[in-house]
């Protein structure tokens, strides 16, 4: 299980694009751990994760990254495609890669609480409320839930309706279907 409870965040250092049965995915990744998966093309699908691009070095500000920092990235970058190429290869239940989003302390606690939803359970933007221990927070548990920058492995796919309906899902409601069968085989 991911922990992202005390992680730092630190500008990622380096990004890549996979193909992937849901679409085309940007990974970025800093010195401690993943900072973003996004999906940034619903149309380029394959069957299995493959690199598309080179990992690339994230030029900010002309900011100079040390050797090291690049190597811990690109370190979490590929173990990140292997378990991604796992689990969507139904082999892999869970993530175990390092963690690193930007976010405030109470966007962290939702992303904490969804990162411990166990494989193929659903639940409400209410349930994580009262997970985090804050019941009357559920539009901000909504709002947290949008802004997760770590699409999949912060399984922000798993949050439904109280009713038990499909909801909103940044990257539709096709591939929060996908996901959530994909978990149910």
């Amino acid at each position: 299980m991911n922990n992202l409870s005390g992680t730092t965040y630190h500008s990622p250092v380096i990004e890549t694009h996979l193909t992937s049965p849901v679409g085309l995915l940007a990974l970025k990744a800093s010195s401690v751990g993943l900072t973003h998966l996004t999906v940034v093309d619903l149309q380029q699908q394959s069957s299995q994760v493959t690199p598309l691009s080179e990992t690339s070095i994230v030029q900010k500000d002309s900011q100079q990254y040390l050797e090291k920092d690049i190597t811990h990235a690109k370190s979490h970058i590929k173990n990140v495609q292997k378990q991604l190429d796992e689990y969507f290869s139904a082999k892999r239940k869970s993530f175990d890669v390092p963690l690193a989003p930007k976010g405030t302390v109470f966007q962290q606690q939702v992303w904490q609480a969804l990162a411990e939803l166990p494989f193929g359970q659903t639940c409400s933007y209410a349930d994580i409320a009262s997970t985090i221990h804050r019941p009357k927070a559920v539009r901000a548990v909504g709002a947290a839930n949008g802004a997760n920058p770590i699409a999949i492995i912060v399984p922000c796919h798993r949050v439904i309706g109280k009713s038990g309906k499909l909801t909103g899902y940044a990257y539709g409601l096709e591939m929060k279907q996908f996901l959530l069968n994909l978990e149910s085989q």
